[in-house]
């Protein structure tokens, strides 16, 4: 009796627990082989805008992150509230060009994540301020497209 008791509950909290595991967050999900992929469905369609495909979830959560900002505006749900406002106003909001933004905003990320992997894995012991610009993580290229929205900002 007491051995089934303590059984089951694990059972169900594992199955939760891996639920968890594959959707951390809104509209991404994990594929078999380790790569985080993210899509959303357009509105009042049942197409779906591919937002591409990131080693990490957070890189995909940003990019549905943009991609929903773009189609729902600022009450939509988002993973990060905080990170949206830095990514600009798209003046055309044509499925490619919401596509194109999200994948940049996914693909900046990956690559900091990315980066930020190798620091810590490198650089244990070392103080994070050796670039002497003071900007730990950012890289030149990954600023090979300035969008125009940015621009427009300042």
């Amino acid at each position: 009796m007491e051995g089934d008791g303590g059984c089951s509950p694990t059972s169900s909290g594992e199955k939760r627990k891996k639920r968890d595991v594959d959707k951390p967050y809104r509209g991404i999900r994990m594929r078999k082989w380790g790569k985080w992929v993210a899509e959303i469905r357009e509105p009042n369609k049942r197409s779906r805008i591919w937002l591409g495909s990131y080693s990490s979830p957070i890189a995909a959560a940003r990019a549905y992150d943009t991609a929903v900002f773009y189609l729902r505006g600022p009450s939509a749900s988002l993973n990060f509230p905080d990170s949206i406002g830095d990514d600009g106003y798209l003046h055309d909001l044509s499925a490619d060009s919401i596509r194109k933004k999200a994948t940049e905003v996914g693909a900046k990320v990956d690559a900091l994540q990315h980066q930020n992997r190798e620091e810590h894995h490198h650089h244990r012991h070392s103080p994070p301020t050796e670039s002497n610009s003071g900007r730990v993580c950012l890289n030149p290229d990954l600023n090979e497209y300035p969008s125009p929205e940015s621009s427009d900002e300042n």
